[in-house]
């Protein structure tokens, strides 16, 4: 079951949703040649551990429970990397996902980063892949159902000649991370017959278009965890916790009016 928030509740998501931002900042600050992943994920579990939050994706169940405060996924790396000893280098676009939950409300947020400087298909693919996650904010308010938004966010990330990755969906979110609906980045006939749902205010969605350069085929490494592209082809995440409301979209995870 869809559940609607209040203004309240949304108020309240408001706040984990920009710690998560702040953990974003901290991220981009850090990013460099050079670079561990795991001194990455440190700095956002010792921002998360300052501001009294819980690190949403700590303790996940899986193969093992998995280990971090955030995952971080390398070039061919869709989602679910376990952060380490690995060095970022010159050249390398590197996906952070992370979430918070803090006075009982989630945030969750994900953002690809350049390493240095970047191929001009590693830039181009970042681009197209924000901009899908751009397109959903700016349609959420004017269309009336999320198949409407997908099939738009998938015309985008095709026509640039790239993949929308359709193993892998958005979600709701609000007192846990992941809540009713699905929320896929792509049109079918079946998500439009089993699956589609209205927009109406009060919904609050973790919008996060993937997309390959390649091939969408994934496989999982054996950690358990970490989806790559079987193609080995670059790949980018972007997401943003967005509720839509009667005034608009507010971009909770993002530099987005308090009121």
């Amino acid at each position: 079951m869809i559940t609607l928030r209040s203004q309240r509740e949304i108020d309240k998501m408001y706040v984990a949703g920009q710690l998560v931002r702040q953990a974003h900042q901290k991220v981009a600050e850090l990013v460099q040649p050079g670079i561990t992943t795991a001194q990455l994920d440190q700095a956002v579990d010792d921002l998360f551990t300052e501001a009294g939050a819980i690190p949403l994706f700590k303790g996940v169940p899986g193969k093992v429970p998995f280990p971090a405060a955030t995952c971080i996924s390398v070039n061919d790396e869709v989602v679910h990397g376990i952060p380490g000893s690995r060095v970022l280098k010159e050249g390398d676009i590197v996906s952070v996902d992370t979430g918070a939950k803090i006075g009982g409300w989630c945030g969750d947020s994900a953002w690809t980063y350049a390493v240095g400087q970047i191929s001009d298909e590693a830039a181009k693919l970042m681009e197209v892949t924000e901009r899908a996650l751009q397109i959903a904010i700016e349609l959420l308010p004017v269309k009336k159902r999320w198949s409407q938004v997908a099939k738009e966010m998938q015309n985008e990330v095709e026509s640039a000649g790239f993949s929308v990755i359709t193993t892998l969906v958005g979600h709701g979110i609000g007192k846990t991370m992941h809540e009713e609906p699905q929320v896929p980045n792509y049109d079918s006939k079946e998500f439009r017959t089993k699956g589609d749902f209205d927009l109406r205010p009060g919904l609050v969605l973790a919008v996060e278009p993937m997309v390959a350069v390649g091939r969408q085929d994934l496989y999982l490494h054996g950690d358990g965890w970490t989806l790559s592209t079987k193609d080995k082809s670059l790949t980018a995440h972007f997401e943003h916790t967005l509720a839509l409301t009667s005034r608009g979209v507010r971009i909770l995870t993002g530099a987005d009016r308090a009121e």
